[in-house]
């Protein structure tokens, strides 16, 4: 396969990505920071998210099944992980974690749980479709353009 069509598989990709709300244009701007000194900034950055996040969802859980459920403990756990999240354009795994902080503010053990569970999905989902598309990526190699974003 040529690399102008990897390309143009990337650009899909990324664009159907924005399209079905699994990022958003925070995404887009960490691809305007790379730069061919660091051609491979935002991989790095979203897989620094993705090790960061197993330790803060281990926790949450955690949080969740030690019972008595610390309500507070909790929301602080989610509001590290949302603003992580926000930092990467991971827009689905935000708005999971926005309705898991409603839960807690209302005290709802129930719908945290079953929000829980959504966000992990939600990470999962975006970890795979990511992973994909980094590959696919690297693949296709340098864009070739003045900025030196991964298209």
């Amino acid at each position: 396969m040529d690399r102008n069509h990897l390309k143009r598989q990337v650009d899909f990709m990324k664009r159907s990505f924005l399209d079905q709300g699994y990022l958003d244009e925070q995404f887009i701007q960490l691809e305007e920071l790379q730069d061919d000194d660091n051609p491979n900034f935002v991989e790095e950055i979203v897989t620094l998210f993705f090790n960061d996040s197993a330790r803060l969802l281990q926790n949450i859980e955690q949080a969740l099944v030690s019972g008595p459920i610390d309500f507070a403990k909790l929301d602080n756990y989610m509001h590290q992980f949302k603003g992580s999240s926000s930092s990467i354009g991971a827009k689905r795994v935000k708005d999971e974690c926005t309705r898991f902080k409603e839960y807690c503010t209302a005290g709802n053990a129930e719908g945290c749980f079953r929000t829980f569970v959504q966000v992990k999905q939600e990470h999962a989902t975006l970890r795979t479709k990511l992973e994909t598309y980094f590959q696919l990526a690297r693949q296709a190699g340098p864009p070739g353009t003045s900025r030196g974003q991964v298209r």
